[in-house]
């Protein structure tokens, strides 16, 4: 049966298998291979491989019979070294040729020759091979079955492996190992348990495949399984967890590791750097240079470099690089990613000249993502000449580099520009046409960005969570509610799904609207809060003077564990301060630095003085000011004037702080409006003339207040005494109307 079996996939093999002989080439390998593969050749076998390559058998012969051992099996040992050294050099033809010369062969011979094949991917060759050994062992076997499992042939892999008459522990590995990388984790599971030995190969093999796809808590079962994981178990569970996202569970193991190599310390540094704890990536560089004495490798630095690119301290990142050079890692860039990573970290920084020189040097390794690295750079410093004309230089553009450049355009205002790239884009995909909504609302132009989403769906392009986000937080920023519902339906229609960004979004949006209990309607659902979604609700209740529930959400979210930041504190505060908490508004400034290590902000300060002001405690208010430990600006003065008018009118306090206000900013309109305002309200008409002369002196005038209604998707903008609109007189005459009614 077994027989049968083998004759049935040596046939399909055959038929399959068409991969075509490389052509012999004096010195040159068959195939492209890293240095670390090479063994070095001497002398006496260069000789032969110049004869075996000009086909000088007789000579090459001659040569391997002046070899210096002459017994029978000291020969084969010999020669067949010879053919190995040969084949992992690449010399795969020059190899055959010294193998069909050989007078004496043994398995170990043929195997060579076979491991040879597989090794440069010569896998028709090596099939053939196989089914002409006279004889086969279990190394035989494992090396044609890794061969087809190495190039993704898992099916022909798994008939070797079933027909196989006997197994190791490698021919094992190298099915679990092949299932593993054609995705089949199941099937590799199932082989896994089959086993009757596992060595700590196959422990590691199995768990790495685990982390790799993303299945950690598979791994972690299989890890406290392990009855000894050694620094390679380790490492693969540590970096499983960073790469899950969870980088404290990481850390957790890496602190318990007993023993620790540069591939750990690697593992550890670069889940900090992907994840954003870059402060901590290079801490643990530090660590890893100061108490341990290892020297970094090239992974290490290209996790450390992009660390030093996200925390965007320029002199790290330069002394960084300098580590670099002395380690000599740019010079052993085979692959171009340190170069790349460079490029990267220097043009997030805006230290172009640096990532020119980089990006020049290596010009003649082209890659797209370096080209758009400097793109953006140049973007980001401005320089969007000098982006224009390397896109337009560079030989390939990918999407990304489509969409830097409209974005760059929208980020100046030149919305012309934007569209007229967007309009040539070769493929437009829905992160484009999110830039581009996200460009016409950056730049207030939002029919258009209406008409871009209709336009974008009738195109049959499916909408990205972020282009929704998008449109959300410009329906709230208009207070257009209708739209905005119109959204969150369409939302509910197509995505199965919201996401917490989505969720904060329409919490946003609703409470700008006015529709405060459909936002916490929407909050109270989730089964999931960040600190956006806390801060949000907050600042919605705020808005709307509900400062019970704003206090509310605040206990709540404290119990919950979440932390609040100083959005929260101005929050909680402007709500204390619009309902008159005049005692729990000090107790929560008080704690924001007691307990929570918040220093106060300048808007927290306005607040304070907001709440003072309300509650009649102007002089108070007064004080506040002049204690506070920077030196007060235009917003500090501006509320304190603007709270003098709040219950019994403080003309001393006003006048200085007009007086400091004015100092400060000589043609601050709020300022002598507010001040004219108050000398009429206690009678004092002499100097509110006075006043207002000294306005149309200075020139000063108050841009008047505004309104809008949307109707029909058309908005109606309304100003302070504003008779333009074509129908002001039906307006106005229809509010009059009411007006006397109501009296």
């Amino acid at each position: 049966m077994r027989a049968l079996n083998l004759r049935a996939f040596s046939f399909s093999l055959s038929s399959n298998l068409n991969c075509g002989r490389f052509d012999v080439q004096r010195f040159k390998p068959q195939f492209s291979t890293s240095k670390t593969h090479y063994v070095k050749l001497t002398f006496d076998d260069s000789q032969i491989l110049d004869c075996l390559s000009q086909q000088r058998l007789g000579e090459a012969r001659g040569l391997l019979d002046e070899m210096p051992k002459r017994s029978f099996q000291d020969r084969v040992v010999c020669w067949t070294s010879l053919l190995s050294r040969f084949s992992q050099n690449g010399f795969v033809d020059e190899a055959r040729t010294l193998f069909e010369i050989m007078p004496e062969r043994n398995v170990v011979t043929y195997n060579a020759m076979l491991s040879g094949y597989v090794k440069c991917e010569r896998l028709s060759d090596a099939c053939r091979f196989f089914q002409a050994m006279p004889e086969r062992n279990v190394v035989s076997w494992t090396s044609l079955l890794c061969g087809l499992a190495n190039a993704g042939r898992i099916d022909e892999a798994r008939e070797v492996f079933n027909v196989m008459p006997e197994r190791n522990v490698v021919s094992w590995n190298s099915m679990v190992v092949g299932l593993i990388r054609s995705g089949q984790l199941e099937e590799a599971r199932q082989v896994f348990d089959e086993m009757p030995v596992k060595s700590q190969v196959s422990w590691n093999v199995m768990i790495a495949g685990y982390t790799e796809h993303g299945r950690i808590d598979e791994a972690r079962v299989l890890f406290d399984r392990m009855e000894d994981p050694n620094v390679v178990t380790w490492t693969s569970m540590v970096a499983g967890y960073c790469r899950a996202g969870n980088v404290q569970e990481g850390y957790y193991l890496f602190r318990k590791m007993s023993d620790r190599n540069v591939v750990s310390w690697t593992a550890m540094i670069g889940g900090f750097a992907w994840n954003g704890f870059y402060k901590e990536a290079l801490w643990l560089f530090l660590e890893m240079k100061t108490n341990h004495e290892l020297e970094p490798n090239s992974e290490s630095f290209i996790s450390l470099i992009y660390a030093c690119a996200g925390i965007g301290f320029p002199r790290v990142a330069m002394q960084l690089h300098a580590q670099l050079i002395i380690n000599c890692c740019d010079y052993n860039d085979y692959d171009g990613r340190v170069c790349k990573s460079l490029i990267h970290m220097y043009s997030m920084l805006g230290i172009m000249d640096f990532a020119w020189y980089i990006f020049l040097r290596n010009s003649k390794n082209y890659c797209i993502q370096s080209c758009n690295s400097m793109i953006n750079g140049y973007i980001r410093i401005g320089e969007l000449e000098k982006a224009q004309s390397l896109f337009d230089a560079v030989p390939v553009r990918d999407k990304i580099s489509w969409t830097s450049m409209i974005n760059g355009y929208f980020n100046v205002g030149q919305v012309a520009k934007a569209c007229y790239l967007f309009n040539n884009m070769p493929d437009i995909d829905a992160v484009a046409w999110t830039v581009m909504i996200s460009g016409h609302v950056q730049n207030e132009l939002f029919a258009e960005a209406a008409f871009l989403f209709s336009e974008m769906r009738a195109k049959g392009v499916s909408p990205l969570n972020s282009t929704f986000s998008v449109l959300i937080g410009a329906a709230g920023a208009m207070a257009y509610l209708d739209q905005g519902r119109q959204f969150h339906c369409l939302l509910m229609k197509t995505q199965f799904e919201f996401d917490l960004f989505l969720q904060n979004s329409l919490i946003s949006m609703y409470a700008k609207c006015g529709a405060i209990g459909d936002a916490y309607g929407i909050f109270s659902k989730m089964t999931f809060r960040d600190l956006v979604s806390w801060n949000s609700m907050i600042m919605g209740f705020s808005h709307h003077g509900l400062a019970s529930e704003a206090l509310e959400v605040f206990e709540a979210m404290l119990t919950s564990g979440t932390c609040p930041n100083s959005v929260t504190f101005l929050g909680i505060l402007s709500a204390c301060s619009h309902t008159g908490l005049h005692n729990q508004g000090w107790e929560l400034f008080d704690s924001m630095s007691n307990m929570f290590a918040i220093p106060p902000q300048l808007e927290h300060c306005v607040c304070m003085i907001n709440l003072l002001g309300r509650a009649g405690k102007v002089e108070e208010a007064e004080e506040f000011i002049l204690k506070l430990p920077f030196e007060p600006d235009r917003s500090i003065w501006g509320a304190l004037l603007g709270v003098c008018g709040f219950g019994k009118i403080n003309m001393g306090v006003a006048r200085r702080a007009a007086k400091r206000l004015l100092e400060l900013d000589p043609l601050n309109v709020p300022a002598h409006v507010v001040l004219c305002n108050l000398h009429a309200s206690i009678g004092q008409h002499a100097e509110e003339r006075l006043l207002r002369k000294e306005m149309e002196l200075k020139r000063v005038r108050k841009v008047p207040g505004c309104s809008w209604i949307l109707l029909k998707g058309e908005p109606y903008v309304f100003f302070s005494g504003d008779r333009i609109h074509p129908l002001a007189e039906e307006i106005l005459s229809l509010l009059f109307g009411i007006k006397d009614k109501l009296h």
